[in-house]
């Protein structure tokens, strides 16, 4: 597939969701689980601009933590089980809600750096009078 430079949003973001090269789609983003490749094997896009940060772990610590809360609120209300129950239900739907989404949380966050071709803040100076 050819590389597509003016891509539509939505077209961008699938691509990240499938943690895919964000320019062309076809490309590996990972090497690792989340370590990224120094650059696309199908279209040479060089990774080195990516700079998803605390971002993507953020995200999915919020959504993480309001469907776990949630639940163990709701769970707590109505049945007042003991805390080793807590600990058997809640430790795999953390696992489960923070570690699955992650990978294409950052590719998502990576796609859409790369679509709106964010970068780094510069300061510019002006002339004073």
């Amino acid at each position: 597939m050819q590389p597509d430079p003016q891509s539509s949003l939505s077209t961008t973001m699938l691509r990240g969701l499938a943690c895919k090269c964000p320019r062309c789609g076809d490309g590996k983003l990972y090497q690792g689980f989340l370590t990224l490749r120094p650059a696309c094997e199908m279209c040479g896009l060089d990774y080195g601009f990516i700079d998803a940060g605390d971002g993507p772990a953020v995200f999915i610590i919020m959504i993480a933590g309001f469907i776990v809360v949630g639940s163990a609120l709701i769970v707590e209300v109505k049945y007042q089980p003991p805390f080793w129950v807590h600990a058997v239900l809640w430790t795999p739907l953390i696992l489960l809600t923070t570690l699955l989404p992650l990978r294409s949380m950052k590719a998502l966050l990576i796609a859409l750096q790369f679509h709106h071709k964010a970068a780094e803040g510069q300061l510019v100076e002006r002339d004073r009078p």
